[in-house]
């Protein structure tokens, strides 16, 4: 069982930053595809940004240019640096690994760290 494990949630002001992290127990984060997605009061939870082992990352286009995803296999972590923040950027942000393509499936989520962005 993969118990992930969020941190570096918080309120901030609008144009400020914060830094989420997200540590994996369990020995299958090298492998994973690992995402950050958030959900905002009455919304869909929604993607934020994924990066796979090889380094390459995707991310929505409300966040592209202002949040930035990394990881660090020797930390079983994954990092969420969110820059410039909106209001429109409060949510419940959780952290996902999940299979690569080609090994049997697995879906794994964290608990939620909330962020709160006042104008």
């Amino acid at each position: 069982q993969v118990q992930l494990v969020e941190s570096g949630g918080g309120m901030v002001q609008a144009g400020g930053s914060l830094r989420l992290s997200c540590t994996a127990s369990g020995n299958i984060f090298r492998i994973s595809a690992m995402g950050w997605y958030r959900q905002a009061p009455g919304k869909q939870r929604e993607l934020v940004a994924t990066i796979v082992s090889s380094g390459a990352t995707n991310y929505a286009d409300s966040v592209r240019g202002r949040f930035t995803i990394s990881r660090d296999n020797a930390k079983n972590t994954v990092y969420l640096q969110m820059n410039s923040l909106k209001p429109e950027d409060t949510a419940v942000y959780y952290c996902n690994a999940h299979n690569p393509v080609g090994f049997p499936t697995y879906d794994y989520w964290g608990q939620g760290t909330q962020v709160t962005v006042s104008s």
